[in-house]
């Protein structure tokens, strides 16, 4: 028998009452313990009537469904809490669920209060009673602070100082560093939104976004106006993080300098993104920035300021005790990589792994298994590249304005007390070319991902596999419904782990699934190629679905299926090329025409899977002219904008076609060496690493495109490259200078 509306009102009821005690912070205590209040309040007035008449009421029937999905989705609310989590939206969603429940509450009370033939306990006191409880449970309301905030900011008026202080009092963002998580976690939900076309959450989130840059905006302006420091320091010797002077230089991943102690805290907090970029810190080494070092040395002797003592520079307190309180649960909430390979990441499902040489990023909302993915756009983080050591693609695009070169200390010692100045401006080139502003922020579209899930239970495995079989089954039957709820609920089931996607694959799914890709219904579609792409995770699967004939059909959806689709089935034929065989069967299937085409005209997600896909496959030389015939070149050089949010990407593909002289020739034809010259200035850290690699492949095979370098300015920023670099940038940079010397001098002999 179904299960009564209020019975199941009662179950969501019990799940709430009952959630672990793991609240991550005070914020989520206090309304946890709101809207325990109140569901303890209303639960024996319900349990009293369950086999009474007045429980089919219709006008209670209607409650007790709104009021059910209410303690559902408030339950799942506090299930998803984490402490890196936007303070700012959770208060926001919070508010609203328990006075949805509050008010659900009232409304069934007052129904009671007029029916009759109810239970001896329930009289009308007793009901009264509970109503005026719920309405006089007082507590304090920040959503209504915030939304007044970001009012005022929307109609052009800034908050007042009394309001930006009652904020970070009430969600405790006080210092730079909670304030900067707080950025973090709202560029991932304003991404996940974009990703599911929330318009209107977009554009809340980026409301949300505005209001606590203002504030954080605001409070380094105090910060800076409370230094007793006599002599203005610098802006680009001061850790962006701690805000003070630095001791202890180092460079991350993306580029950027911070004091080590700050940096290595931020780290430790589980935090993946750089503070300064928002970019994907694809790996954690500290690098130490001599450089730096001696140019805060000198303009400390210069200007009579002392070195600030180490222990002065020891992290505060509060943000030690914060590392106590996060470190354990970011740790268990960080998805494990399998194998530590290849992943397809962003939201819900999409993730990839395999035993070859390359790794993604970490995928977004996966599940301690190493959960699949729904639709994300491919992450890389270390690829193999099969002439060099290996190269790491990441999402975004860096600022390096971190890293301070030594041509700019006699003008840095100049200036001290002037205001921020760009540490590349000393360079020629900035003299006749302007920087473009985009490289300052890098798009917020592909930003990166803070990610944490919850663990969940799932049932034995035995259970699993009757459940799928009985899918299987569903796959092959003549019901349009049937087929689509069998595909999604295989597509759903992937997601989990290894040993449930083995299962799915031992049931024979595989092959079903790939008939399927011709399917002319959408859902069937998108739904079957992303539980191929959820089950090639498993690197057996890999092998299994390329010997499966899959490539073709794969094309077909590629060339044929909706965005979501063709995204996906990129992101599969990136997860299939990890094994070498696959990677040779997909070049020579055609599947590179469609995926340069996916390139060009996909969707922003789309392109970057497909820019991932073509990475992997250009490491086959094979398939390299392939690449270049297709048309990707023009593309790519496109994509080497910032403004697209893959420059790292499609540097990447294009250091492999360098290698090639077609490739080579087609750089050059599309404009290609420019954008190369200003991304070995201006990029990633390992975007720098590969651009200078193209051009150390441009310039030693063809004196025209050598020419053609050098006219565009590449020497100053070779050589702080040189100096700053990663060791493969590095060995790049410093043996095109010396072609760069060995060409002048061999020219000077001549004459």
């Amino acid at each position: 028998m179904e299960m009564s509306l209020l019975k199941a009102l009662l179950k969501n009821i019990s799940a709430f009452l009952h959630l672990p005690d793991n609240k991550c912070s005070e914020i989520v205590e206090k309304y946890y313990i709101k809207n325990e209040q109140v569901l303890k309040l209303i639960k024996p007035v319900l349990e009293s009537i369950v086999d009474a008449d007045v429980a089919s009421d219709q006008a209670l029937q209607k409650e007790f469904a709104g009021m059910s999905q209410s303690v559902d989705e408030v339950r799942e609310l506090f299930e998803e809490s984490h402490p890196l989590m936007s303070k700012v939206y959770f208060v926001l969603k919070a508010e609203s669920l328990v006075t949805k429940v509050q008010t659900h509450c009232l409304d069934i009370l007052e129904l009671l209060q007029s029916c009759e033939g109810l239970p001896v306990e329930l009289s009308s006191a007793s009901l009264e009673h509970c109503v005026q409880k719920i309405k006089h449970m007082g507590y304090e309301k920040p959503s209504a602070i915030i939304s007044k905030a970001i009012k005022e900011q929307v109609e052009g008026n800034e908050p007042s100082s009394d309001i930006r202080s009652e904020i970070a009092d009430l969600l405790s963002l006080k210092s730079n560093q909670e304030l900067l998580i707080e950025l973090v976690a709202l560029e991932n939900l304003k991404e996940d939104a974009e990703q599911l076309e929330k318009i209107r959450d977009v554009e809340y989130i980026e409301e949300m976004i505005n209001l606590v840059t203002h504030m954080h905006d605001c409070f380094i302006e105090m910060k800076q106006s409370q230094s007793s420091n006599t002599v203005p320091i610098p802006p680009d010797f001061c850790c962006p993080l701690s805000l003070e002077l630095m001791t202890d230089p180092v460079i991350v991943s993306s580029g950027q300098t911070y004091e080590r102690g700050y940096i290595r805290n931020w780290i430790d907090l589980g935090l993946t993104v750089c503070p300064k970029t928002m970019q994907t810190l694809v790996h954690t080494n500290l690098i130490p920035n001599y450089t730096v070092k001696a140019l805060i040395a000198s303009w400390c002797e210069s200007n009579n300021v002392n070195l600030p003592d180490r222990v002065k520079l020891m992290i505060r307190q509060e943000e030690t005790s914060l590392v106590n309180h996060v470190h354990s649960s970011s740790e268990d909430s960080m998805p494990e990589l399998e194998n530590e390979s290849v992943e397809l990441n962003e939201s819900g499902e999409r993730i990839v792994d395999s035993g070859g040489p390359a790794t993604i990023s970490p995928p977004r909302n996966e599940s301690p298994g190493g959960g699949g993915v729904d639709d994300g756009s491919v992450e890389h983080s270390h690829c193999s590249n099969e002439e060099s050591s290996p190269l790491v693609v990441t999402g975004n695009s860096s600022d390096a304005s971190g890293e301070v070169m030594a041509e700019a200390h006699p003008a840095v010692a100049a200036t001290s007390a002037a205001p921020q100045t760009d540490p590349h401006e000393y360079s020629p080139r900035f003299r006749t070319r302007p920087r473009n502003p985009i490289w300052r922020r890098p798009s917020e579209r592909f930003g990166p991902r803070i990610i944490s899930s919850v663990p969940e239970t799932r049932s034995d495995l035995g259970e699993i596999e009757t459940q799928v079989k009985k899918l299987i089954d569903d796959l092959s039957g003549t019901s349009l419904d049937t087929v689509k709820n069998a595909t999604l609920e295989l597509r759903l089931l992937a997601r989990h782990d290894k040993d449930i996607r083995n299962v799915i694959a031992n049931c024979g799914a595989i092959n079903l699934l790939i008939g399927l890709l011709y399917s002319p219904d959408q859902n069937i579609q998108e739904n079957a190629v992303t539980a191929l792409l959820n089950l090639s995770i498993n690197d057996i699967n890999k092998t299994t679905i390329g010997n499966s004939n899959a490539i073709e059909p794969l094309i077909h959806v590629l060339e044929t299926g909706s965005s979501e689709a063709k995204e996906n089935s990129a992101a599969t034929l990136f997860s299939l090329s990890v094994i070498e065989e696959n990677k040779i069967k997909i070049g020579r299937s055609g599947a590179i025409g469609p995926l340069v085409d996916l390139l060009g005209n996909g969707t922003p997600r789309g392109k970057k899977d497909a820019a991932t896909a073509l990475f992997n496959l250009s490491t086959f030389h094979e398939n390299k002219g392939r690449i270049v015939q297709a048309g990707a070149v023009r593309f790519l050089v496109d994509l080497m904008d910032p403004a697209a949010g893959l420059v790292d990407k499609a540097v990447a593909v294009l250091s492999n076609l360098a290698t090639i002289p077609e490739g080579r020739a087609r750089i050059g034809q599309e404009g290609g060496i420019p954008m190369l010259v200003e991304v070995v200035e201006l990029g990633s850290a390992r975007a720098k690493e590969n651009a200078a690699a193209a051009l150390l492949q441009l310039c030693t095979n063809s004196n025209r495109f050598c020419n053609m370098v050098l006219h565009e300015g590449a020497i100053p920023p070779l050589a702080a490259l040189s100096h700053t670099g990663t060791p493969r940038a590095k060995e790049k940079a410093q043996s095109l200078l010396s072609f760069f010397r060995n060409q002048r001098h061999g020219n000077g002999g001549r004459r």
